[in-house]
Formats: structure tokens, C-alpha cells, sequence
């Protein structure tokens, strides 16, 4: 019995799902920081980098590679991302049987709100990046309503931000919790590379100093090294180098801008480099790429 309601809950999401992104790539809904993804191509080898949120793939399987590690998130599971960082990723999925799967993006505030709310609750733990974590009912009931709200008009505007409040509040008391509440709360040497992280989303364009972010973090060069690395997998220049370039693929795919254009606005003061790189970063040029954004990823990517 219990078994078969859960096919009925699991159906049902598709269904809902399903009727929310009739077209290939992300598709927007009405409630800001959340899309639904429809692919239909299986993926290898695809570099991302996620906003802090959540991804609930309801029909298909993705998982994430980063430093090692294997991040899986399918129909049982979620992933959960505390702070941006570049890896890799692939997907299973099908014209027959294509993945579905709904992005939250935190809003940080709000985030920040809740976890300083919980943070009276035993909560320990050193901030991770990603998290994967298994889809258990509480979890899977909100993303339910959430998305029958989303086919409902009416009931998306009197519950649709509650609702949104509750999904963020779940996903901070999940078995991720600690994790993300102390990304967000910023405290000890993970929480110093977090603002670090977030001053470099604001100025990745700039020139680039790793011993000055390090002072400004209280660090010695060496341990902001280290430290930056445990929660991102990467240094901070390649870190940087990611930004840049996932910030061009957008730009690129738009196609309104020159290569040229796209990198000085990057950061970058060589055209040549910067094909060279994003090259290297997407294994396919700038041109390719954005072809290849369009088809698989549409106008939200």
C-alpha cells in the first residue's frame, strides 16, 4: 500500500512537472529562482556551476563529479549547493523519457533568516559545497505542492510564497543542514572563504590577487590555499577562471556581443586566451557552445 502511493506521489510530479516545461532546456515558472529543466539528451562531461539552491530531478538521473567525489541526484535523491563551484556533470535521459527536474535558487536572505532561526538546534559541521541527500516525504511533499501551486494560478498566489519559505526551511533541517547553515553563517576560516567567494562573484572581471584576498580574509597565503580548496575543489585562480568563463558562455549564447567584446567584459585582455580556455573549460568553441546552449539548455540557462 504504502509503496503504491508513493508511485502515485512520484507520477503525479512528473505529471506536474512535466506540464510546467513543455520545451527542451529550463523553463520558467512564475515564482522568481525557480525553473523547471526538460532534457532529453543523455549528457557527459558537462562543466556547471550552480547558484546556492537545490535541484530535484524527479524523472532521470544526474550526477555531479568534483574533486572525487560523486554526487548523485535522481528521483531518491537531491542536491543541495551551499556555495557556487565549478564541476562536472552528467545526465540520463531520453525523448521517451526525458529528466525533469525543478532548480531552486536560495534567496540568501531568506536563507540567512532561517538558519539563524535553527541555528539554536544542535548544529554542527563544517560548511560543504555540495550535498546529496535522499528525497525523504517531508521534502518530497513540499516539491509536490510547490508544484501544483505553480499549475494553479489562485493557489500560487496565496501559498506559492509560504510554500517556497517552507521548501527552504526543509532543505536547511535536512541531513545537509549543518552544512549549508554554516556556509551561511560564515563563521571560522570556511566562513571567511564564503564572503571571499562572494566578493569574487562581484568582481571576477577585475585583476586578481590571491594574497590580497587572503588578507583580507586573515589569512596566510598557504592557508587561504588550503582552505579556499577544501570548500571549492579548485584555487582560487582556477575558481576565478570559472566564473569568467561560465559568465561568457551566457554571453556568448546570447550572441549579441564579439568574442572580443565577451572577454575584456570577462576580465580577460587577450581574445586569443580566452578562446583558447573556453575551449579547454567547454571542449567546444565559443560558436559550438553556444549552439549547443540553446538546444540543451534554452534562453534560461
Amino acid at each position: 500500500m504504502k509503496a503504491s502511493r508513493e508511485r502515485i506521489g512520484q507520477n503525479e510530479l512528473v505529471e506536474l512537472a512535466g506540464q510546467l516545461a513543455p520545451c527542451q532546456g529550463y523553463n520558467p515558472t512564475p515564482l522568481d529562482g525557480v525553473r523547471i529543466l526538460r532534457t532529453e539528451t543523455e549528457l557527459h562531461d558537462v562543466p556547471v556551476l550552480y547558484k546556492p539552491g537545490a535541484v530535484f530531478v524527479l524523472q532521470g538521473r544526474k550526477q555531479g563529479m568534483l574533486e572525487g567525489e560523486v554526487y548523485l541526484y535522481d528521483a531518491e535523491h537531491y542536491l543541495a549547493v551551499s556555495v557556487p563551484v565549478p564541476f562536472r556533470m552528467e545526465s540520463m535521459a531520453s525523448p521517451e523519457r526525458p529528466l525533469l527536474a525543478v532548480y531552486v535558487e536560495f534567496d540568501t536572505r531568506l536563507a540567512a533568516e532561517i538558519a539563524t532561526q535553527v541555528g539554536t538546534r544542535a548544529v554542527s559541521g563544517k560548511a560543504k559545497s555540495l550535498v546529496s541527500s535522499r528525497m525523504e516525504p517531508a521534502i518530497e511533499d513540499v516539491v509536490l505542492r510547490l508544484l501544483r501551486a505553480l499549475n494553479d494560478a489562485a493557489e500560487l498566489a496565496i501559498l506559492g510564497a509560504g510554500i517556497l519559505r517552507e521548501l527552504h526551511y526543509r532543505v536547511l533541517v535536512g541531513p545537509q543542514g549543518s552544512a549549508m547553515i554554516s556556509a551561511l553563517q560564515q563563521k571560522g576560516p570556511s566562513g571567511r572563504i564564503v564572503q571571499s567567494l562572494a566578493r569574487l562573484h562581484e568582481s571576477y572581471a577585475s585583476e586578481i590577487s590571491v594574497t590580497a584576498l587572503a588578507n583580507d580574509a586573515g589569512m596566510s597565503v598557504p592557508s587561504y590555499h588550503v582552505h579556499f580548496r577544501a570548500l571549492t575543489g579548485s584555487t582560487p585562480i582556477q575558481y576565478v577562471k570559472a566564473i569568467r568563463l561560465h559568465e561568457a558562455r551566457l554571453m556568448v549564447a546570447r550572441g549579441d556581443r564579439t568574442i572580443a567584446e565577451i572577454a575584456a567584459s570577462v576580465g580577460y585582455v587577450s581574445p586569443a586566451q580566452f578562446s583558447r580556455d573556453f575551449k579547454r573549460h567547454f571542449r567546444r568553441t565559443a560558436s559550438e557552445e553556444a549552439r549547443w546552449v540553446r538546444l540543451h539548455l534554452g534562453e534560461l540557462a
